[in-house]
């Protein structure tokens, strides 16, 4: 044991002194990434699937041209092989993943993938920078090394959640939006003699350049519908995609509408009156909200300089005095 431990501190002596103070992480970090690059040419070589193969060699007799199934289109087949490294193993949470990337506009089936490979790019990159930073500049004591490590690589790491959360914001913004346009629009038609497939089908073509998100809600909804899905089921889906109370109040209106018989422009005149009320109540609020965040910024910008005119001509006088007295 002594022998042991003799070695070990011969060893971080030695370290030390060629490396400095952080010799011993450096050491150990680098034998990291020399078994990581060690274990990649097993995590790549993987044997092919014959059923892929099967399906890769698969041909159309007429056209002579590949079938591309429907379930296997929009797939990334270099972040495929990883797919089990790069997606959630559990059912649940991998569901509460895709629906947040669904929320945030990313629909590709690999979105999932994407996503999680940037947090893991981001965040070694951020570790390297920190790291050559810090043994090209220095960094000083031992602590303040670490953490200038550390703080790029947790940056990089959380970046990518952050970006999903604000695109997320962004699109229930731009639905809330126009929401009630849309409504308004949707009214018009179903009182002009369409059906409510129909109305959908012209409001999603009509807002798609000022709506884009919300037009394509309303796309996807009515090819469901095209497609001989429940209407409403494939409205209850799209109320939990978009997670709006509004939205979700509206499509709660319409089922009931079509459960008991109801007439559908009149629910539907209701609800654009009151979502049109309550875009104004926004409106409102927004503006009340103002005063109070430009307080700071007055405060900020506009007592400094007031101050330095009223009173600035009164210190530099006495200050004159003073030394003039002296």
């Amino acid at each position: 044991m002594e022998f042991i431990s003799g070695l070990f501190d011969s060893v971080n002596e030695f370290l030390v002194a060629q490396l400095g103070e952080l010799g011993p992480l450096i050491a150990v970090g680098g034998l990291g990434v020399l078994l990581v690059v060690a274990a990649l040419p097993s995590l790549l070589k993987k044997q092919k699937d014959p059923f892929k193969s099967l399906r890769e060699n698969r041909t159309d007799a007429a056209a002579g041209k590949k079938q591309d199934g429907l379930r296997l289109c929009g797939k990334n087949e270099k972040l495929e092989r990883f797919a089990q490294y790069l997606e959630p193993q559990d059912e649940q949470e991998l569901s509460a993943t895709q629906m947040q990337m669904i929320r945030a506009g990313y629909r590709s089936k690999s979105s999932i993938q994407m996503f999680n490979f940037a947090k893991l790019a981001l965040g070694i990159g951020g570790l390297v920078l920190g790291t050559l930073y810090v043994l090209v500049a220095g960094g000083g004591s031992a602590q303040s090394s670490v953490l200038t490590v550390l703080v790029p690589g947790l940056v990089g790491y959380y970046a990518p959640k952050y970006w999903i959360s604000r695109r997320v914001q962004a699109r229930e913004d731009q639905i809330n939006s126009g929401f009630p346009d849309a409504l308004d629009l949707m009214l018009v038609c179903v009182e002009a003699g369409q059906s409510l497939d129909q109305a959908i089908v012209k409001v999603a073509r009509e807002i798609k350049a000022s709506y884009p998100a919300l037009a394509e809600e309303f796309e996807i909804v009515s090819f469901e519908m095209k497609a001989g899905k429940d209407k409403a089921k494939v409205l209850r889906d799209m109320g939990e995609r978009v997670d709006i109370q509004d939205v979700n109040s509206f499509i709660t209106t319409l089922i009931q509408s079509s459960t008991f018989g109801t007439s559908i422009a009149e629910a539907l005149r209701v609800y654009a009156d009151e979502m049109r009320d309550k875009r104004v109540m926004r409106a409102e609020e927004k503006a009340n909200k103002l005063p109070t965040k430009l307080t700071l910024f007055t405060m900020l910008f506009c007592v400094p300089p007031l101050l330095i005119i009223l009173i600035g001509p009164s210190v530099y006088g006495i200050a004159t005095d003073l030394n003039g007295g002296g």
